[in-house]
């Protein structure tokens, strides 16, 4: 185990809004479930400010979501240097209500010196399909 998955692992069930180094982590403040190498799963209760004037979670939070959970799975692997999205490609499959609760899972699909893919599903208390994702991270010369 590496010493990425091994703080995270600590982290388990614990509040993103305390721990997170991530501003935006910290505001969507997710709670790890599961962690491992290039795998990443996290809880979310779906807050007022995340909805759309419908009343239903906006799709731009959903897809930041799955973006943040995207780089925390790559930032799994430990590896050298600071990886950012090239893209990524998102589809919106079911609403989601204020008050529900949802988990991400995430995993990298390949991890190469200078680009990842990685994919993230994002799933509803019923256990239904509600969003996907697949992004290309590539290194930056940044230090994470």
């Amino acid at each position: 185990m590496n010493k990425v998955v091994e703080q995270l692992t600590q982290m388990i069930g614990q509040e993103s809004k305390n721990i997170s180094p991530s501003p935006y982590g910290r505001w969507l403040n997710g709670k790890i479930l599961e962690v491992n190498e290039g795998f990443l799963k996290v809880s979310y209760e779906i807050r007022e400010e995340f909805s759309n004037p419908g009343g239903i979670m906006h799709g731009g939070v959903l897809a930041g979501m799955m973006d943040e959970l995207i780089g925390m799975a790559g930032y799994t692997l430990n590896k050298e240097g600071f990886f950012v999205a090239a893209n990524i490609n998102v589809d919106f499959l079911r609403p989601v209500n204020v008050g529900e609760r949802v988990v991400g899972t995430t995993n990298v699909v390949r991890a190469g010196k200078t680009m990842m893919h990685i994919e993230c599903q994002i799933h509803n208390t019923d256990n239904k399909l509600v969003a996907k994702a697949a992004s290309n991270l590539v290194k930056m010369s940044l230090k994470a």
